[in-house]
């Protein structure tokens, strides 16, 4: 699939920011470890990653019923993980996530490698090195390409992660549903935390929320109940609106977009020049009344500068007058989209694969270009909407996995923007 974007418009209106990809997918894989009745999640979005995450649940024989649009029943109880449709978990990273869970439900299973994007090394040395050390015993099945986990009885109660991963935190607040357990060197992300409210909704006492040393004390049986959560919008989703309104020179109205998550984008527009005002839980960025110049991004852990938003404030700097420093210390393969830039004749130089240079202001020129990401795709949208002439987008399929329906939502702000094989 492609996107064919002729550019140069100025955009005018407003937009909903859709729930959070990064909350919904640990949610999901959290309620395997509800078997004492439904779950009712709101605000989900209906985005590539999350509809996998919801259709290996059911590969699983979970029983699922949309109610409305964005809300969906779960009912796990005959939850059987032999049954794992192995093609769906390769498709998507997310998938890591149900090792907790099903460890602390069903104690022996067999996964396959999680997909995702290609954005770098993640290997899962951080999960698997955590469980080990709690008393997991884990294999990997070459021939058959599946790890194989089993589990007896915790090792311990205290775990130190090597690294500030996410996915790791949120696989072990899941896993400690059933085990007590202190994570140190936790992760705080927004979507650490909306994970950590609804597991303490199935009964999971959590303390230490918001900082590096988690206490998770083991849920006592709980009575049969329905648990309803709603999924927290997507901070990232607000940012690349906030992005496309900045570089576009356009008049957006962002709504529904959790500026407590924002803190330090919310800065690095400061920094950019960027004119925009905040009231309650909505944005205004006002793109023509914006001076942009040249800004350091230096990508760090939450409550930094997200490495999620790294790339669409990569493409900002290109209409930044100045030279700005790009810095990303997460991931070695998430500068590559300024290759894609510089067909469009963006000024960049990749020092090295975590840095680079990018000088603006520069006109960019529609060109062919591929989406290497999601986010990259995100940002490449960017760019064609406010090149000069036609852009085609390749590979979109990347760009539907995190933002949903997003040629429809753009073209209601005047973007003219089209879906095409």
């Amino acid at each position: 699939m492609k996107f064919i974007i002729n550019g140069g418009k100025h955009l005018k209106g407003e937009v909903s920011v859709k729930g959070f990809k990064n909350s919904a997918t640990p949610i999901i894989a959290a309620t395997i470890l509800n078997t004492t009745g439904k779950t009712i999640l709101e605000n989900i979005p209906k985005i590539g990653d999350v509809l996998t995450m919801l259709d290996i649940l059911k590969s699983c024989g979970s029983k699922q019923k949309w109610i409305g649009e964005y809300s969906i029943e779960i009912d796990n109880t005959d939850f059987s993980p032999e049954l794992i449709d192995h093609v769906l978990v390769k498709k998507i990273r997310s998938s890591v996530l149900l090792v907790g869970p099903m460890l602390a439900r069903f104690k022996k299973f067999k996964l396959a490698t999680p997909g995702g994007c290609h954005i770098g090394a993640r290997p899962l040395d951080t999960h698997l090195e955590a469980f080990k050390e709690l008393g997991v015993k884990i294999n990997f099945d070459e021939k058959a390409g599946l790890y194989e986990l089993s589990f007896n009885e915790i090792k311990g109660n205290k775990i130190i992660l090597k690294e500030l991963s996410v996915t790791a935190t949120e696989n072990l607040l899941m896993f400690a549903a059933d085990n007590n357990l202190e994570i140190r060197l936790a992760a705080t992300e927004p979507h650490v935390l909306d994970l950590s409210i609804f597991l303490k909704k199935i009964g999971v006492s959590i303390s230490g929320l918001g900082t590096n040393f988690l206490f998770v004390k083991k849920r006592e049986n709980s009575a049969n109940k329905e648990i309803k959560h709603r999924i927290i919008n997507d901070p990232i989703e607000a940012g690349t609106f906030a992005v496309l309104a900045a570089a576009t020179k356009s008049d957006i109205l962002i709504k529904g977009c959790n500026p407590e998550f924002l803190d330090a984008p919310i800065m690095k527009l400061r920094d950019f020049g960027v004119s925009f005002e905040i009231s309650d839980n909505n944005i205004r960025v006002n793109g023509k009344a914006s001076v942009l110049k040249a800004a350091k991004i230096q990508t760090l852990p939450y409550p930094g500068f997200p490495t999620d938003l790294q790339a669409p404030f990569g493409v900002l700097a290109t209409q930044a007058k100045g030279s700005s420093l790009i810095f990303d210390i997460m991931y070695e393969g998430r500068l590559k989209y300024i290759n894609e830039l510089k067909k469009m004749g963006a000024d960049a130089v990749i020092l090295d694969p975590h840095r680079a240079i990018i000088t603006g202001p520069t006109v960019l020129e529609g060109a062919e270009i591929e989406s290497l990401d999601l986010r990259a795709g995100a940002t490449l949208v960017i760019a064609a909407l406010l090149a000069k002439g036609k852009s085609v987008i390749g590979n979109i399929e990347q760009i539907d996995r995190g933002y949903e329906k997003l040629d429809e939502r753009l073209a209601k702000l005047g973007a003219d923007i089209k879906r095409t094989n």
